[in-house]
């Protein structure tokens, strides 16, 4: 199913796109020569370092990290808005201050955080079988195909409803970032 490349010897396996797998005696520099870990690391690195800035600097000062553009012209609140002040509430350990910001994203973030785990021990191959399943085979169904559309469509759905309510104004109180 893959190409093998001119230098790799024919018992050794090519990895994806016809490149050596890394390891197999022969350098490669592309894609397979990057470890899987790297990934998931830089997007925990980036996360915290966005956190860390969120926490020092508030985003409460007016102007201080810009307007959100869906409010600036329509008026409404989008579901991302009160996300930095939430953040920055959350950092600090404030969650009633975070959850009156955009509960949405409070909730949203053990969620994220536990996706980020699993991505990152999936990926070290730290990730054990259970009860005889395979781990990495039964994420990767998950994460594939057609689930991996629903779940995509179900997030839009949920993200479309939350702007909706939290525009009415009888539930601005409670879902607004007011």
């Amino acid at each position: 199913m893959h190409r093998r490349t001119l230098d790799a010897p024919a018992d050794r396996d090519p990895g994806p796109r016809g490149l050596v797998v890394p390891g197999s005696g022969r350098p490669s520099s592309g894609p397979a020569a990057r470890p899987a870990w790297l990934a998931p690391a830089a997007v925990g690195v980036l996360t915290t370092a966005a956190t860390v800035a969120l926490a020092v600097r508030t985003p409460y000062a007016g102007g201080s990290y810009g307007a959100c553009p869906f409010l600036a012209l329509t008026g409404l609140w989008c579901p991302a808005c009160g996300g930095l002040r939430a953040v920055h509430d959350l950092a600090r350990l404030d969650v009633a201050g975070a959850w009156g910001m955009n509960p949405l994203l409070v909730l949203a973030v053990p969620l994220l955080v536990a996706a980020w785990g699993l991505w990152l021990a999936r990926s070290t191959g730290r990730l054990r079988p259970v009860g005889g399943r395979a781990w990495p085979d039964r994420l990767a169904r998950i994460a594939g195909g057609a689930r991996s559309a629903r779940a995509a469509w179900a997030v839009l759905a949920l993200a479309t409803v939350f702007t909706i309510a939290r525009n009415v104004p009888a539930l601005e109180p409670w879902l607004a970032p007011v």
